[in-house]
């Protein structure tokens, strides 16, 4: 059973990091936010939907941004809380009482490592599904055109390609009209042409269709088939009704497609399962058809096997899916199985059985050897003389080869995005790590420290992020190292920080930026001294 005064301990450095969490987790959240509602805005009012639509965007964006800033806050909140006790002493006090660094840094990666298997399963469950319904309202909107506005002495696209119309006055308050001109091209064989000195436009209830009246006017019509025919009517007044004026915004039920983002880590593991399946298939088609070529060259047969599929495994991969697919089991209710009723067959009764067997069949007698007929070999088919061009297929498994490709970028997208998730939730504790040493060596550097080294991790480690996701999607690069090397690197100087912090004798505490442009100035003398090894070293080489 552990000490009170270590549970208190523990208990009060995370109570110091919880307020700054939040704090951090909502600035960055809604800061975030800001920008993509300024960047959307202007696109989602231009069409007329409500705001019962907009908003539901932004929220469904709000998932993706918690995804992406959760570590950003985790080190804010480091920083703040280990620059803030250190600069009030409380780590000197503490140190003085004997609590080593060690056992003041364990409780905060402790939570952070909580703080990540929260983050792990939003990004795996939440996220998703989020993303998911945010692409289908997206491409719902997308499908909805603009609310329909006319202007004035302009040729208005009314119906795409189809119907335009021109007038040299619109009064908005009225809707009338005032010399219109109308091109109507929707019957490809015959155009025309309708003028008219004034009229006025109205609209159905849903404002879907619009209604035209037009006045004193004529009907020009052109056949294109035969050109010359010219066809003019006069009318006092004409009634023109065009559909599909203004659509309205239609939502999607169900969509079956999803994206590797979309997906959860589950589906996309079987996604990764069949994209190898279809590699090692498109690599046993490719050695088919080598093989084939070559006893073509050779002049025999082709192989004609048929490759059998492979059955489909329809157990989850991984122990994680397995546990999820058996928590999912003991959770849902369990479906209750329809009894059939017992019915009675009736009673049969069995035919009685012969006293004797019945004679076996008589087996037809072998003839002598003498008098079996002569048995006649077929003689082998000449294979046709071709020329060695054409024995041998020019780039026989050159498809095959671009199938087993083709199959490894999309298992390998799928691997990178799995990878993704996982290394996005573990930076939560690769950030607490590198944050601890930093507020504790440099305790007056305040909130310029703290915003600082955030953006500097930050820029450093998503720059990371963005590059190895594409390596990992060329094939450059293997999805662990693409997605794990900003984690791994930033591991390495977090512990290295935290060895150097609670090194016996170093004096960790007290410094300010000044030693902070210090360390920078000695990295980089540290660099350039390398730099002039290497040109030496180039120079005596050449």
């Amino acid at each position: 059973m552990a000490r009170p005064t270590v549970r208190t301990l523990t208990r009060y450095l995370l109570r110091q990091h919880l307020a700054p969490l939040g704090f951090a987790l909502t600035a960055l959240t809604g800061l975030m936010l800001l920008q993509q509602i300024a960047k959307q805005f202007g696109n989602l009012v231009g069409k007329g939907l409500p705001w019962g639509v907009i908003i539901e965007v932004f929220v469904l964006s709000i998932p993706f941004i918690v995804a992406v800033t959760l570590p950003m806050a985790v080190l804010v909140a480091v920083l703040h809380a280990f620059t803030r006790l250190a600069a009030d002493n409380e780590i000197t006090a503490l140190a003085a009482s004997g609590v080593s660094t060690g056992r003041v840094v364990a409780p905060v990666l402790v939570g952070a490592t909580l703080v990540g298997a929260l983050s792990f399963a939003w990004n795996d469950q939440v996220l998703p599904r989020t993303n998911h319904r945010l692409r289908t309202l997206q491409v719902d909107i997308q499908r909805k055109k603009p609310s329909f506005t006319l202007k004035e002495q302009v040729i208005n696209e009314v119906v795409p390609e189809q119907f335009f119309l021109r007038a040299t006055h619109i009064d908005p308050n009225t809707n009338k009209l005032k010399d219109v001109t109308i091109y109507d091209l929707e019957d490809a064989e015959r155009r025309r042409i309708i003028t008219a000195r004034s009229g006025r436009m109205a609209y159905t209830p849903g404002g879907r269709d619009l209604y035209l009246t037009l006045e004193d006017g004529d009907i020009r019509g052109v056949n294109r088939t035969d050109p010359t025919q010219f066809n003019r009517t006069f009318f006092r007044v004409n009634r023109i009704r065009v559909a599909g004026v203004r659509d309205t915004l239609v939502l999607t039920g169900q969509d079956t497609y999803k994206s590797d983002r979309e997906m959860t880590i589950c589906e996309m593991r079987g996604q990764v399962e069949a994209a190898r399946r279809d590699q090692e298939r498109a690599q046993l088609e490719a050695g088919l058809a080598v093989e084939s070529d070559l006893r073509r060259l050779a002049g025999l047969a082709p192989v004609l096997t048929p490759l059998r599929a492979a059955p489909r495994d329809t157990a989850p991969p991984g122990v994680y899916c397995r546990a999820l697919r058996r928590l999912a089991a003991l959770l849902s209710p369990r479906s209750a199985a329809a009894q059939t009723p017992e019915t009675r067959k009736p009673h049969r009764v069995a035919p009685p059985r012969p006293s004797r067997p019945p004679h076996p069949p008589a087996r037809p007698v072998p003839l002598a050897p003498a008098a079996q007929a002569p048995r006649v070999m077929p003689l082998p088919r000449p294979v046709p003389a071709m020329p060695p061009s054409a024995l041998v297929t020019a780039g026989a498994s050159i498809g095959e080869e671009q199938r087993a490709r083709a199959a490894r970028q999309r298992a390998a997208g799928y691997e990178v995005e799995i990878h993704k998730k996982c290394a996005i939730a573990a930076a939560c504790i690769i950030f607490a790590l590198v944050g601890a040493p930093v507020g504790l060596r440099f305790q007056r550097g305040g909130v310029g420290l703290v915003i600082g080294v955030s953006l500097a991790v930050f820029t450093v480690y998503y720059i990371g992020l963005i590059g190895g996701e594409e390596l990992g999607d060329r094939l450059l690069v293997s999805p662990f190292f693409a997605m794990w090397t900003p984690n791994l690197l930033f591991a390495v100087v977090g512990l290295v920080g935290l060895w150097r912090v609670r090194k016996p004798g170093s004096s960790p505490y007290g410094a300010d930026w000044g030693d902070v442009g210090d360390a920078v100035a000695k990295w980089v003398g540290w660099l350039n001294r390398l730099r002039a090894l290497q040109r030496r070293a180039h120079r005596r080489g050449a």
